[in-house]
């Protein structure tokens, strides 16, 4: 194996996660903490876009900000994954890092291509863009993916049980407090919608006129109060000058801070969401969930959908057809699991990082590879 400069002599427990994304934040937190029981350093990289670090201060982790979100177009977008790639090595070159880890961080990836450093990829999804010539090392997928679907990779894949939110859902304690912070009753029937990603790759313009028929639907009800989960700050504004009569009569709620979104929809009757993390946190806590994501449905939304945890709204019919205005009962708990799939995660890791370290601290104490470990590393540096 030729993995020279991500080997540190001083240690061989050093990861590098970077959090790309605010969905990426409570999936990390877990396996992170446990990480650190075990022994290992963990430097976190976080993209100050959407809510990620927001979310990240909210579950206290330690990180540094680097890099933003540089919209929707096409060309700037791979000008701002090139200038973030930048910005990010020399993080890199300052941790030594064995491994790097993300959910996908495309700036990661580049910056441990170009320093060797065995990149680690958890996917939810199988309809990803990937970037030419950067391959990863490992992929986690959750089990319900066909591994055959990402042949197409030709690196080693592991599949964990369940699905990604088994990693945090099970330890999700629920807090009634949020009701007062958002201004909500127990009386009203409260929905959680979350808005499309307008700025992902994935993006199919007809989720926007989608969505808007979706708030005309939901304020024609009557005691229904609406809470949007904006992605940005910039979705935020634009929602809220688009639909500023509803806002002002009271039918549609935005908070003002950041707010667990698994406490919030706990305490909902029920989710809409153009985005499939939160149509999964919501079927993993037994919220009835609504899909509104006109992207290509992957293997994981197909088997909550075929489960009857997850209802996909394909067009404006659907919306009065399918969609159930009605109270939920929220008096049966959350079951607090051990995760299976933190377990597999975390064993997996380890594994990979011992095989790592093992590898590079034989090729250190090789005599041949003595000269050209130092020469790679003077370089490099």
């Amino acid at each position: 194996m030729n993995q020279i400069f991500s080997y540190n002599e001083n240690t061989d427990k050093i990861i590098w996660v970077d959090l790309d994304n605010s969905p990426h934040v409570p999936f990390f937190a877990p396996i992170i903490k446990r990480l650190r029981e075990k022994g290992y350093t963990v430097k976190i990289s976080a993209r100050k876009y959407s809510q990620t670090v927001s979310l990240a201060n909210l579950f206290n982790l330690d990180f540094k900000i680097i890099g933003k979100h540089h919209g929707k177009n096409k060309f700037i977008k791979v000008i701002g994954l090139l200038y973030r790639s930048i910005q990010l090595l020399p993080f890199a070159l300052k941790a030594k890092p064995t491994i790097a880890i993300s959910h996908g961080s495309r700036s990661q990836m580049i910056v441990a291509r170009i320093l060797r450093i065995p990149i680690v990829m958890f996917l939810d999804y199988e309809y990803i863009q990937t970037i030419p010539f950067v391959k990863p090392s490992l992929v986690f997928i959750p089990s319900i993916i066909s591994k055959e679907k990402l042949s197409y990779l030709s690196t080693r894949i592991n599949s964990y049980p369940g699905i990604k939110e088994d990693i945090y859902v099970p330890s999700f304690i629920p807090d009634p407090s949020i009701r007062k912070i958002i201004g909500i009753s127990e009386e009203e029937i409260n929905v959680i919608l979350r808005p499309p990603a307008y700025e992902a790759h994935y993006h199919n313009p007809e989720s926007e006129k989608f969505f808007e028929e979706i708030i005309h639907y939901l304020t024609s009800k009557e005691s229904l109060k609406t809470i949007i989960l904006p992605r940005d700050s910039k979705q935020k504004e634009t929602i809220k000058m688009q639909f500023k009569n509803y806002f002002a009569d009271g039918s549609l709620i935005i908070p003002n801070d950041v707010v667990d979104g698994l406490n919030l929809m706990w305490h909902s009757d029920l989710v809409i969401s153009g985005g499939g993390t939160m149509n999964r946190e919501a079927a993993a806590l037994g919220v009835p969930v609504y899909s509104i994501f006109k992207g290509k449905i992957g293997d994981v939304d197909n088997y909550l959908a075929k489960s009857g945890r997850l209802i996909l709204v394909d067009d404006i019919e659907d919306i009065k057809s399918k969609i159930k205005i009605e109270k939920r009962n929220k008096l049966v708990s959350v079951e607090n699991l051990n995760s299976f799939a933190m377990q597999s995660i975390v064993n997996s890791l380890e594994s990979f990082t011992s095989e790592i370290t093992g590898n590079l601290t034989k090729l250190k104490n090789n005599s041949t590879n003595d000269q050209k470990l130092s020469k790679r590393r003077a370089s490099k540096i």
